[in-house]
Order: structure tokens, then C-alpha cells, then sequence
């Protein structure tokens, strides 16, 4: 098969400029079989990516000959892959993180600032010198990343938010293909975003329907919300910074909100946190990787359910404002120094990275059973005419000398599916299984639900869910030898409410899978 120029008016013009191109290259199997001819789009060191007549076409390398002046240097190949995205990854996580895999993997690094939000980081074999990788980062904005990842000027994007749907669209029209598809993002790291206050403001805690109606303009002075009778001065990121983006989707939004005018607006979660800090009258929505010198408030539900931004409470997603901090990806090969710095991102050797970059790691810890007062005590409290005494001592006797891990599993509103954060959790649930961290122990899937609807009916949905989870979780770990351990499931349904059913964010709070340890 030969792939040339075709004959025609159009066609010689095409070729004309394609020739005159200095990354024109022509791919001819080894055996002369096959020849490709077109502009040279990257090669990974491995495999090149060809723009041709027929089409945008991936070749082994290790199978052609390339002949052309773009035609790279296989004896001297240097990886280059450009981030774009979220300051609050690309100035300290990231770095971090890529600091600690280069010394893992025997490279020397460098790094080469441009500003502070444009620089280059240049790796290079530490026992020879040669140069192995370039990685350039461009921080801007979650909205930016995943914009230069579409028009492929970037070969990752860094988000604090999940893509939107008219992105996801964007990407489907181009070569990107479906960027909400499974494999196309990575979970880096957790966060959560958290109203904070003056260490001075008496106030300590915040209803989520009041959190909306304040940045709302409906609730303008403290003396609503129990303090003193003093205007709320309101802070918040940029527009387009992510924290910003996700607070209106998942807390104005919830509620039918849309943000009011002359909100006072910071470029980073450090300013933001500075100014609030300095007011005894102000509330911002920061984060919980730089509370800087404020107080986070914790958040309530209508129905006196109380839950404080914590490790645990983010890892568990109990917290309903947890954010995951998330890497996009094209849907081509990324260099193989890129893959490996995801494989280790992912692996336990990077998660005390994590933790001292300020962020929340995802590694599973264990919650002892005697530290879970609160959560019986609620689920006691909270039991209507349908959960009786008998069940609420099953639940008790059931789970009693199990620890809880922190991988808990959750469900997209409205879905059956697992949300992001929960199917990051299958694959480290997984990875540990495979590791052997939980070999002769047993893992009980624990399934519990919403209050909606009879609790016989919700307690089998719960069922269903949980045995679900645990296939998906024995699936993706293909290595484990089932004589290793023992995967259970049980189901309780709603006789352990997280938060309220009265508000949709606190039914999707309940709907989840627990993993508990014995």
C-alpha cells in the first residue's frame, strides 16, 4: 500500500505546502511493504504520530525507517510534554511530585523559570548527562488547561473540576475524542473547598442552604447567620479558577443561585485567604490545602448533621464539598517519561509527597471501630419507624472489630455510576489487593443508602451496590490470587444516614459503599 499525494488541483496545492513544511517526513516499513508520507506531529520515542492524507496515523517506530528533515534524532531523543492548568497543582504539587519521581529514577533535574507561572523543567540522565526530557508548564486557569489541551498545545491538562459538557463537546469534534470516557483523567491529589473565616468571628459553623443565600445577596449580615450585626464581606477566587467554578456548581446551583455582584475577587487561594484572615467580618471560599491564617467553617444540613473539612472526612468524601484535583489527557500516546510519572503519581511512594505538598493523598487508612461513636450515635438518632432496634444491633454486632478504610464509594447524582473520585478508588483498592496489603484479611463491602422509599427496598438497592463495587474492585485487580483474602458484602440501607435526605446533596452523601477491615 502507498499512501502519496493524489493527482488534482486541490491536491498539488496541498502537497505543494506540505512539502515546504521543514517536519515533512515519509515512514517506509522495513521491508518496503508500506510507505507513509505526511507532517511529523510527535514522536514519544517510540511511536510517531503523522498528520496524512487519510488521516492522523500512530506508527511503531521500531517497524519503519523515517526518511525527511523532520525526522527526529533517535540517538539523541529528548521527551517534551507541556502541562497547562490550575496554579494551585502547577506551582507546588506538581513540581513536587516530579522533583521526587526524577530522583527515584536516577535523573538529574533542572529547572529553568521563565515567570512564575511559565517554566521549564529539563531532566537528564544524572550517570551520563544526556538529556532525557523537557516539561514545560503554562499556569493559568483550570478553563485555560483544558482549552490549550483541545486546540493541542498542551499535552496535559490540570483541573480543580471535572470537564464541563460544552469542553467535553469541544474535544469530541476534534482528535481529543471523549475526555469523559474511563482512562482519560487521573485523580492527582484531594482537596476540598471550605468557607473561612477571621480566627476573631465567632462563628464556627454554616447551613449549606445559607453558604448559597449569602453569596447569593440574600443574607447580608452576620446577625442572620448568629454573630454580630455587621455587613458579610464577601471573598472569592477569580471567575475562571476552578475553586470558583466548582462553589457555583455544587453549592449555588444546588439551590437555584446565581452569584451576586461585587464580590471581592483574589488570583490565588494564599491572597484570598490573607484578606479574609485580616477581617473579622469577611467570608471567603477557599480551600483546604491554604487556609492560610483563617478558620474553616464546618457545614451543616438542615437536619443538624455537622461535618468539618478533615484528612478523613475528604478521603471518605463524608465531607460533601470535597474536590479532586484532576489530570486530563489527549487521547495519543504521551512520551514513555511521561507515563511512568503518572504510573508513580498514583503509586503509595508518591502519596507522602502529596501530604507534605499540603494536599490530601488517597492512600486507604483505617478508622478504628471505637472512633465511629458519632456515626452510631446518628444512625441511632436518625432511625425512623422502619429501622428498628433489632436492626440498628445487627448493624452494630456485624461490624464491631472491623476498622472502616477511607476508600469509600459514591455515585454521580442521579446515576448508578461511580463518581471520579470513587473510581480513582477502584483502581488504588485494587493496586493494594495486588500488593498484598490486605492478603489473609477479609473486606467487608458495606452498602448503605438513602431514605427515600420503603428501607426493605433501599436495603436490597444497597446490597446491589455494594456487590457491584466489590466485582468492579475484584475485576481491575487482575493479579490477586483469590485464596488471598476474602471479599464480603453486607447492606444496611438507610440505617446510617451521612447527612439529610431532605436536600439532594445529603442523599448522595448516604448513597455509598464501605470498605470495613477485619
Amino acid at each position: 500500500m502507498m499512501m502519496r499525494c493524489a493527482a488534482g488541483i486541490a491536491a498539488l496545492l496541498l502537497c505543494s505546502a506540505s512539502l515546504a513544511r521543514a517536519d515533512d517526513v515519509t515512514l517506509t516499513a522495513r521491508d518496503g511493504s508500506v510507505e507513509v508520507s505526511g507532517n511529523l506531529l510527535g514522536y514519544d520515542g517510540e511511536f510517531y504520530r503523522v498528520d496524512t492524507d487519510y488521516g492522523t496515523l500512530t506508527l511503531d517506530g521500531s517497524g519503519v525507517i523515517c526518511a525527511g528533515p523532520g525526522c527526529p534524532d533517535l540517538t539523541a531523543y529528548v521527551a517534551e510534554f507541556t502541562l497547562s492548568g490550575a496554579p494551585a497543582m502547577g506551582a507546588v504539587l506538581i513540581p513536587s511530585l516530579l522533583e521526587s519521581f526524577a530522583a527515584r529514577n536516577g535523573f538529574s533535574v533542572r529547572r529553568v523559570m521563565n515567570s512564575d507561572d511559565r517554566f521549564l523543567y529539563e531532566l537528564s540522565e544524572r550517570s551520563t548527562g544526556a538529556p532525557a526530557a523537557r516539561i514545560t508548564f503554562n499556569l493559568n486557569s483550570s478553563d485555560e488547561g483544558f482549552a490549550d489541551l483541545i486546540a493541542d498545545e498542551a499535552d496535559i491538562a490540570l483541573s480543580l473540576r471535572e470537564v464541563s459538557a460544552q469542553e467535553a463537546a469541544l474535544a469530541r469534534t476534534g482528535d481529543l475524542g471523549d475526555l469523559t470516557a474511563p482512562g482519560r483523567s487521573r485523580i492527582v491529589a484531594l482537596d476540598a473547598l471550605v468557607p473561612l473565616v477571621s480566627v476573631s468571628n465567632p462563628i464556627s459553623r454554616i447551613d449549606m442552604a445559607d453558604l448559597a443565600a449569602v453569596f447569593a445577596g440574600e443574607i447580608t449580615t452576620w446577625a442572620a447567620l448568629g454573630g454580630d450585626d455587621e455587613p458579610i464581606e464577601l471573598h472569592l477566587r477569580a471567575e475562571d479558577a476552578g475553586v470558583t467554578q466548582a462553589f457555583e456548581s455544587r453549592v449555588l446551583a444546588e439551590y437555584g443561585k446565581t452569584l451576586m455582584e461585587g464580590i471581592t475577587r483574589h488570583s490565588t487561594n494564599a491572597e484570598l485567604a490573607d484578606a479574609v484572615a485580616a477581617n473579622p467580618f469577611a467570608l471567603g471560599m477557599g480551600s483546604f490545602s491554604e487556609p492560610g491564617n483563617a478558620a474553616a467553617l464546618t457545614v451543616t444540613g438542615p437536619c443538624s448533621f455537622a461535618t468539618e473539612a478533615s484528612v478523613t472526612s475528604i478521603k471518605t468524601e463524608d465531607y460533601p464539598l470535597t474536590a479532586p484535583l484532576f489530570a486530563y489527557l489527549p487521547a495519543r500516546r504521551l512520551p514513555r517519561v511521561a507515563r511512568e510519572f503518572l504510573r508513580y503519581v498514583a503509586s503509595p511512594a508518591a502519596q507522602p509527597v502529596i501530604r507534605r505538598a499540603g494536599f490530601v493523598d488517597q492512600f486507604p487508612a483505617a478508622i478504628p471501630f471505637r472512633n465511629q461513636g458519632a456515626r452510631f450515635a446518628n444512625a441511632i438518632d436518625r432511625a425512623g419507624s422502619e429501622i428498628d432496634l433489632e436492626e440498628l444491633q445487627r448493624l452494630v454486632r456485624s461490624l464491631a472489630g472491623h476498622s472502616r478504610l477511607t476508600v469509600t464509594f459514591r455515585f454521580e447524582r442521579g446515576s448508578t455510576s461511580l463518581d471520579a473520585q470513587s473510581r480513582s478508588n477502584v483502581a488504588l483498592l485494587a493496586e493494594a489487593l495486588e500488593r498484598g496489603v490486605f492478603d489473609d484479611r477479609t473486606l467487608v463491602f458495606v452498602g448503605f443508602s438513602d431514605g427515600d422509599g420503603p428501607a426493605s427496598i433501599n436495603r436490597r438497592i444497597s446490597r446491589t451496590r455494594a456487590g457491584a463495587v466489590r466485582d468492579a474492585v475484584r475485576a481491575a485487580a487482575r493479579t490477586v490470587d483469590p485464596g488471598r483474602l476474602t471479599l464480603n458484602t453486607e447492606a444496611f440501607g438507610e440505617a446510617m444516614p451521612m447527612a439529610c435526605d431532605e436536600v439532594p446533596w445529603g442523599r448522595q452523601v448516604n448513597r455509598r459503599v464501605e470498605v470495613w477491615l477485619k
